[in-house]
């Protein structure tokens, strides 16, 4: 069982910086790719990032490229997700998920890949 909490959430404006972070319980986090989602008001969530268990492969949705950046300190069960060159659009809550599976290969980018979620923290930029 892994429970997963976000913080580093706040209002920003654009063009500014965030950096969330993802604090896992559980000693075999370290074993799980985590992925980052966002969801706005009225849309679904959405997938923004991810990492492997190793923190050797990400990837990045194509809105986010280049401007986020994700990692992982499996001394500290945490991940980040650094934000930069934020945007009005990049406005939502951030949750961060563990992948259903043990050291997998492939990282998802569905929401049915994963399975423990944060609660989420809400990222507002302004224009």
């Amino acid at each position: 069982q892994v429970q997963l909490v976000e913080s580093g959430g706040g209002l920003v404006q654009a063009g500014g910086s965030l950096r969330l972070s993802c604090a896992a319980s559980g000693r075999t986090f370290s074993s799980y790719g985590t992925g980052w989602f966002r969801q706005a008001p009225g849309k679904e969530r959405e997938f923004v990032a991810a990492i492997s268990w190793s923190g050797g492969n990400t990837y990045y949705a194509d809105s986010v490229k280049g401007r986020f950046s994700i990692s992982r300190d499996n001394v500290k069960n945490t991940v980040y997700l650094q934000m930069n060159s934020l945007k009005p659009e990049d406005t939502a809550v951030y949750y961060c998920a563990a992948d259903r599976r043990k050291l997998g290969v492939i990282l998802p980018v569905g929401v049915d890949g994963y399975a423990y979620w944060g609660q989420g923290t809400q990222v507002t930029v302004s224009s």
